[in-house]
């Protein structure tokens, strides 16, 4: 089979360059792969400091970097709660723990388990049950129920089983977020497949090692075919499979890419999942165990798609996909009717036929267009493909809008867990975020290095205006922290830093910062981020996209301008004016805010409106009127034209706020009435108008 005619490695040589052309090559594999892994990190690092009793994982195709703009692959997180102990052996049980028993009988489908409650204060079982979400087997063992799920805490989001699928921002990954429960050995139905070897010896003995010391999860599933599919709990090994897609060569990932392709054009073309990408990717592993190494090459890619095509056909004969770790575990059971397998079986056959003629018609990411190309088979004619150096900065732009809004979650997830905790809880939150800097992995101390300037700048700002109330000054402790972290990004905490010295009176540093902001803001192709709201991301230049395709994720403190956010402990750091926004939410407004929404009780205001806010504010203060008019031009002008604007009702209230101060009582009540055509509820606009309207009426 695998002795190719010429033309066949001619195709797989052209294919490969395809695959290189649209981003399926081993630079953006590796850029994907560590932008997630850094946004993992993050994660990790805030729950760790914010006393959250789980751990994240981002596994799937945006982790392993076996995906394209065109198929445009969900975001997969799986989220292992740490407050269970799931045992395969009593030596696992632990003192106080919630500990269930893993059981895998003859009731049970293989790969799946039902969890058997056992006692906190010794290693026996439990024999009474606790809640509605426990039932007793015809053994007496107490067993839980996967529906459970449904009442512990998630990101918000649609329920699809285990997962929680969450809508991202427009351009933006969408979110599959699976709630998942703990165990630290490796499960028992796997044991075989450390023993286990094939043809090509992959995966290596040292790969197995590793992926047997990550243990397992169970997941709150049930089997298709299983009689007690409310008590079955799915065994999941994400985090092996992920080490082994971490150890494919780039022929391995561009034939899971082609195989994902081929899925999505032919045999699930109208979103159905008859055949899923866990089963491609099943098969694909199988596939590279039982061949020898040196056939997954560039110039064999077309030969070993046939191979794993060939492969997919006869588990869909057989009604029988063996999960690639836990070979019990059958992925088609009950997955398909007859007629379905029918199809989809005269399908594949189609496919394996017409290999070549299938390849050219595919649409996804132009790959048959540009294989037409490619082979000198296209029809005359003038064809416009993004180049590969477009497609290198699209994705890197992808990735790094990605990155910075992850550190804009952190940030935001910090500070409300700050913002009603002292002062000694802070520092110490802010003490073990310096230990990571300082012996965490490189990984890790880049992660803290991207999030700690924002929380440093944060609590500097909570020090400055503590200090403030007691004596009118920055005590120096609190420079050094808003120091520390003036660098987060090109603007936020220098304008944190000079709402500081506005705060105290010391016009002429605050006026020194403001200006440089401002010229370094015009320097660089900058873009807004914030994750306050979900909106369509920013527009990006060319040249910013050329900036993130030449830099790493250092370039944030250059070109990216977050907004700035002030928890109610550092009130005493902003004008009089801004504080009204920690106040926008009436009882009314409180039952139509998301659960996410605990940044509304915070002033919150995007980075350029605030800059010139500031200037006119200060420009008042030292008497300079034809910049302060400047400065409020400039705001009309950012308010009218800036389209990336997050917080746009935030800035249509402070500019009524300077109409106000201009005496210009019209023009501010129209500036509060676009505030609430942006936002009609959780708005303080309203506040500001009752405070305009009782102002005329005390004049009159």
């Amino acid at each position: 089979m695998f002795q190719e005619p010429d033309y066949r490695e001619h195709l797989s040589l052209m294919l490969s360059e395809v695959l290189d052309d649209i981003g399926v090559n081993e630079r953006l594999v590796m850029r994907r792969r560590r932008e997630n892994m850094l946004g993992e990190t993050m994660c990790n690092i805030e729950y760790r400091l914010t006393d959250k009793n789980g751990t994240v994982y981002n596994s799937g195709s945006q982790s392993e970097g076996t995906t394209t703009i065109g198929l445009n692959s969900d975001m997969d997180l799986l989220y292992c709660i740490h407050d269970y102990n799931i045992i395969q052996d009593w030596s696992e049980w632990e003192h106080g723990k919630e500990n269930y028993l893993m059981i895998q009988d003859e009731n049970t489908t293989p790969g799946y388990c039902f969890l058997q409650l056992l006692r906190a204060d010794e290693p026996l079982p439990l024999t009474v049950i606790p809640d509605g979400n426990y039932i007793t087997d015809r053994r007496g063992r107490i067993l839980l129920k996967n529906t459970i799920i449904n009442d512990l805490p998630v990101a918000a989001g649609q329920q699809h089983g285990p997962s929680i699928a969450t809508q991202g921002q427009p351009g933006v990954s969408d979110v599959d977020n699976v709630l998942a429960l703990p165990c630290k050995s490796w499960p028992q139905s796997a044991s075989g497949w450390l023993d286990r070897q094939g043809i090509g010896r992959w995966p290596t003995q040292e790969m197995k090692r590793h992926a047997a010391s990550t243990g397992c999860f169970v997941v709150a599933t049930g089997s298709r075919v299983s009689e007690y599919p409310e008590l079955e709990w799915r065994i999941s090994t994400s985090v092996a499979e992920r080490c082994l897609m971490f150890n494919l060569n780039i022929t391995q990932i561009r034939c899971y890419v082609l195989l994902k392709m081929i899925l999505k054009s032919f045999l699930n073309p109208q979103g159905e999942i008859n055949i899923s990408s866990f089963m491609c990717k099943t098969v694909l592993l199988h596939c590279i165990e039982n061949t020898e190494s040196r056939i997954w090459k560039e110039n064999n890619l077309f030969s070993c798609l046939t191979y794993c095509l060939l492969q997919l056909h006869s588990f869909v004969q057989s009604d029988c996909c063996s999960h690639f770790i836990i070979s019990e575990n059958n992925l088609m059971a009950g997955q398909f009717t007859a007629d379905t397998k029918h199809e989809l079986s005269k399908n594949i056959c189609e496919l394996i036929q017409n290999d070549r003629h299938q390849l050219l018609s595919i649409d996804i990411d132009d790959l048959g267009h540009r294989l037409q190309v490619k082979l000198n088979m296209a029809p005359n004619g003038v064809y416009y493909f993004l180049s590969s150096l477009q497609i290198y900065e699209l994705v890197l732009t992808m990735q790094y809008m990605n990155s910075a809004l992850e550190i804009s979650r952190r940030h935001k997830k910090y500070l409300g867990y700050l913002h009603n905790k002292n002062i000694r809880t802070i520092n110490q939150c802010v003490g073990k975020l310096i230990t990571f800097a300082h012996n965490g992995n490189r990984l890790e101390q880049t992660a803290v290095k991207l999030v700690a300037p924002f929380l440093f700048t944060t609590y500097g700002s909570i020090l400055a205006s503590s200090s403030i109330v007691e004596n009118n000054q920055v005590s120096p402790e609190s420079l050094v922290w808003l120091s520390a972290g003036l660098n987060s990004d090109i603007s936020s905490s220098r304008l944190k830093l000079a709402a500081v010295f506005y705060s105290t009176g010391d016009m002429e540093k605050a006026e020194q910062i403001l200006r440089h902001t401002e010229q370094q803001y015009y320097s660089y192709p900058v873009v807004s981020i914030c994750s306050c709201w979900c909106t369509p991301p920013p527009a990006q230049t060319a040249e910013f996209k050329r900036v993130c395709g030449e830099q790493s994720e250092d370039c944030i403190k250059h070109i990216t301008a977050f907004c700035v956010k002030f928890i109610q402990k550092e009130i005493n750091c902003i004008p009089h004016e801004l504080q009204y926004e920690m106040f926008r939410s009436t009882q009314d407004d409180m039952i139509h805010r998301h659960q996410f929404d605990y940044w509304m009780d915070w002033a919150v205001v995007d980075s350029l409106p605030f800059l010139y806010y500031l200037q006119y504010k200060i420009y008042s203060r030292l008497q300079r009127y034809q910049d302060q008019q400047q400065a409020l031009s400039k705001l009309i002008r950012t308010i009218v034209n800036d389209e990336n604007l997050r917080h746009r009702e935030t800035a249509l209230n402070i500019l009524g706020q300077c109409m106000e101060q201009e005496h210009r009582p019209q023009q501010a009540l129209n500036c509060y009435l676009l505030s609430l055509q942006q936002r009609a509820r959780n708005n303080v606009a309203n506040i500001h108008i009752c405070k305009l309207f009782s102002s005329i009426l005390n004049r009159q």
